[in-house]
C-alpha cells in the first residue's frame, strides 16, 4: 500500500510541477515512446532470466507490492510449531516424534497451524533438522555449517527477482535514450516541414529519455528495493528456526530454546515473553491436548 501511495505523490508531484510551469500534460502522451523503452526492458527481462524466475519475480511484486512479509502472528506461530515439536522430540519415542516428521500434513502438530503448514518450504527446512537430530550422532557444529549453507542457497534464490529488476531498472535510461534517438530520425526527416511540426517531433522524441529516467530511478529501482526488503524478511524466518533448534540441540529446554528464537525476531516486530509463553501453552494444548 505504501509503494502506491509513494507512486501517486511522485506522479503527482512531477506532473503538477510540470503543469505549473506552464507545460501542456498532452505533450507527455507519447504512447510509441514508452512501447519501445517497456517493450524493450521486457524482452530483456525475459532473455536475460529463465522462466522460473520471471514467474518468481511476479510472485516478488506482489509480495512486496501488497506487503505480504512476516508479521507477528507468524513468528507466533513458527516458535509454537518449534515448541511443540521439540516438546515431542523430547518426551517422545523415536518412532512416536518422526511419525510428526515425516508426514507433517497429517500430522495433529503440524494441522494446528494450517498457514504455517501451507508453506511447504519452511516445514520442510523444520522437518530436515529434526530428522537429522533423531539420527543422532550428528555434532551441532556440522549442523550448524549445513544450515548456514542452505539458508545462504535460499537467500540467493529468493533475491533472485531483486538482482532481475535491478538491471532492468539500470537499464531503463539507456533504452530512453534509444528511443529518443528513433524520435530524433524520425524528425531529421521531416526537417522540410514546418517549425511547429517539427518541434512537436523532437519534443516527441525527448518524451523518451525522461520516460526512460523516470520509470528507472521513480519506479523500478524503488520496486526492486521492496521486492529486496520483502525476500529479506522472509529468509529471516528461516534465522530464527535456525536459533531455536540449535539452542535445543545443544542441551536447552524447549522453553529456553524458543527465547533464542525470539530474541532473533527484529525488535520492532518481536513478540513479548508473555505472548510467546500464552501461545506455547495454548498451541500446546490445541494440537496435543494429552501431552498438555
Amino acid at each position: 500500500m505504501s509503494f502506491i501511495i509513494g507512486l501517486i505523490v511522485t506522479m503527482g508531484c512531477m506532473l503538477g510541477g510540470f503543469a505549473a510551469l506552464g507545460g501542456h500534460l498532452i505533450v507527455l502522451w507519447q504512447p510509441w515512446e514508452f512501447v519501445i523503452i517497456m517493450g524493450s526492458a521486457l524482452g530483456t527481462f525475459i532473455v536475460a532470466n529463465p522462466l522460473k524466475v520471471i514467474k518468481d519475480t511476479g510472485k516478488a511484486i506482489v509480495q512486496a507490492v501488497l506487503e505480504k512479509t512476516p508479521k507477528s502472528r507468524d513468528y507466533l506461530d513458527i516458535l509454537g510449531l518449534l515448541h511443540i515439536l521439540m516438546r515431542e522430540l523430547r518426551s517422545k519415542s523415536r518412532n512416536e516424534a518422526e511419525a510428526h516428521i515425516e508426514q507433517p500434513d497429517e500430522s495433529p502438530l503440524f494441522q494446528a497451524f494450517p498457514k504455517l503448514l501451507s508453506n511447504k518450504e519452511i516445514i520442510a527446512f523444520i522437518c530436515d533438522y529434526c530428522r537429522l537430530y533423531l539420527i543422532g550422532n550428528v555434532r551441532t557444529f556440522e549442523i550448524e555449517n549445513l544450515m548456514d549453507e542452505e539458508i545462504a542457497q535460499i537467500r540467493q534464490d529468493k533475491l533472485k527477482p531483486y538482482q532481475a529488476l535491478t538491471a532492468i531498472g539500470d537499464g531503463l535510461p539507456a533504452l530512453g535514450i534509444v528511443a529518443a534517438v528513433l524520435g530524433v530520425i524520425k524528425a531529421m526527416g521531416a526537417l522540410d516541414q514546418s517549425p511547429e511540426l517539427l518541434g512537436g517531433l523532437i519534443g516527441a522524441a525527448m518524451v523518451g529519455t525522461f520516460a526512460g529516467i523516470f520509470v528507472s530511478y521513480g519506479i523500478m529501482t524503488p520496486l526492486a528495493y521492496k521486492v529486496k526488503v520483502a525476500r529479506s524478511k522472509e529468509c529471516h524466518v528461516y534465522l530464527i528456526i535456525k536459533q531455536t533448534l540449535l539452542a535445543f540441540m545443544n542441551g536447552a529446554l524447549p522453553q529456553v530454546a524458543i527465547e533464542h528464537g525470539r530474541k532473533s525476531i527484529p525488535s520492532h516486530e518481536r513478540p513479548s515473553i508473555d505472548a510467546v509463553e500464552n501461545e506455547t501453552l495454548n498451541a500446546g494444548r490445541q494440537a496435543a491436548p494429552e501431552g498438555a
